[in-house]
């Protein structure tokens, strides 16, 4: 029997041998190709590019030759390349789209299949739709082989991120920075930037290693202690973090604390809106800290939240000028640049803000939490089975349910999930209190993610959310 293979918020992915086998890569390809052929202009070359992830490089050559097959020209990175790299050659070469062979954050023993489409951005849910349609009807198109060329993606784009950040101004301040590439594919990106500038850095996790080993190359704890330990034992002033796909950021802060995607995506719009004074709108997801909300109005920028993925931002950035989008998964991205997120370009943003502050990174992090209120954040992954999956979703929505644990819920919204606003305390000007339950639409995973006004208030509403969505009875 033929597998069901379901595209997720940015593209398929599936456990190797299990989900992901070539014969199904070929079937996601030729998809891809039939797509391109209709809607594209195929003679326009498809760039494919790969990860760090074990039978990366294969996949990507599998991907390669069935879009040739097809007709299309080919562009194939001839090295593991970060995903933005992808998308920016898509857009600065005039590709009719860009397909990377990427499991991103996942654990070791998955991979997958994202597609960028031509504007070098994740393909919007629309492009998303048509290339659906194409797998159902088991698309492979035969035509007159096309060239495949194998391409150096990293060169141009690394000169393209560090013409967006001030670099002369990173590396005249003289901060220390320890870098961590998690094994992925932004391996000795950084790293060589800052030694090409004779900055000081601390370079971890950059061999390959397919396995991850003792982590998921998630830029979240507990993923980022080596990274922590790191910075503090190198007395840095702060660290970076880029996924497996060098697409997303994660940070630590000068005494080894962890710094959340929200606070980096603060920290850096804060900067924007008042330094820079760049024009545009502020995008955030559904699921993403409501700091951003308060900092958007203190600059009189029009704020817009989208469902959960990249895609929606991206989708925006097409209709509107946007000036940053971002996500809870450490996706940030600038219309300016691309419309997509891009981990390596963050990390230069980040050091740049702290170039032109004079402050490490946790000092400017304090500043937002009393200039803004004190927000803070978690996040729980629960591995439950489906039935009980749903049946907490359909909990969550019912009109009956008007209270979790000893808090009222005053509203909920459902653009993507569902969310509880709370009648929790605020400590003064903090954070009002919410919690949001996502049931994942691939996995038999719920998704608990909750920002209140303190730590205490944070690990209690996880708990009471968890107790929620396990009881059965």
């Amino acid at each position: 029997m033929t597998q069901t293979i379901k595209f997720g918020t940015d593209g398929w992915r599936g456990i190797i041998a299990d989900d992901f086998t070539f014969d199904n890569v070929r079937r996601v390809a030729g998809a891809i190709a039939s797509y391109v052929l209709k809607y594209e202009e195929a003679e326009r070359a498809v760039i494919v590019g790969y990860d760090a992830r074990f039978a990366s490089p294969r996949a990507a050559e599998v991907v390669a030759e069935v879009i040739s097959a097809g007709g299309i020209p080919v562009k194939l990175a001839n090295d593991y390349t970060p995903t933005p790299a992808v998308s920016y050659a898509v857009k600065t070469q005039g590709a009719a789209g860009g397909v990377m062979v990427t499991s991103s954050h996942n654990p070791w023993n998955w991979n997958g299949v994202k597609f960028k489409g031509n504007f070098g951005g994740s393909a919007t849910p629309a492009i998303m739709k048509k290339i659906e349609e194409e797998m159902a009807a088991g698309a492979m198109p035969k035509r007159a082989k096309a060239a495949i060329e194998e391409v150096d993606l990293k060169k141009a784009y690394v000169k393209a991120v560090c013409g967006f950040v001030d670099m002369d101004l990173i590396a005249q301040t003289k901060f220390k920075f320890a870098v961590d590439a998690m094994y992925g594919s932004g391996r000795g990106v950084l790293s060589g930037i800052f030694a090409e500038r004779g900055m000081a850095y601390v370079a971890i996790r950059q061999e390959l290693n397919p396995l991850f080993p003792g982590i998921n190359p998630e830029p979240i704890e507990p993923h980022t202690a080596m990274l922590q330990e790191t910075v503090v034992r190198e007395k840095c002033d702060a660290g970076l973090a880029t996924d497996g796909d060098a697409d997303r950021i994660g940070a630590v802060a000068e005494d080894g604390s962890f710094v959340d995607s929200h606070k980096i995506y603060c920290v850096i719009l804060r900067w924007l809106l008042e330094r820079k004074k760049w024009p545009g709108d502020v995008v955030r997801a559904f699921n993403t800290t409501r700091m951003i909300d308060r900092i958007a109005a203190k600059y009189g920028r029009r704020l817009h939240e989208t469902c959960i993925g990249f895609k929606y931002v991206a989708d925006l950035m097409m209709d509107h000028e946007i000036l940053i989008g971002g996500e809870e998964s450490g996706g940030i991205g600038y219309s300016r640049f691309l419309p997509e997120r891009d981990g390596i370009l963050n990390c230069l943003m980040l050091a740049n803000v702290m170039a032109e502050e004079g402050k490490p990174l946790g000092r400017l992090v304090a500043d937002l939490q009393r200039d803004f209120g004190p927000h803070y954040y978690g996040r729980s992954d629960l591995h439950i089975p489906e039935d009980t999956k749903q049946e907490a979703i359909r909990r969550a929505r019912a009109e009956s349910t008007v209270a979790l644990g000893r808090y009222e819920v005053l509203q909920k919204g459902n653009m993507d999930g569902v969310k509880f606003f709370l009648d929790a305390p605020t400590n003064g000007d903090g954070a009002e209190a919410w919690v949001l339950f996502r049931a994942s639409g691939t996995e038999p995973l719920l998704r608990l993610y909750t920002e209140a006004s303190s730590p205490e208030l944070v690990r209690e509403l996880l708990a009471t959310g968890e107790a929620f969505v396990r009881d059965t009875r």
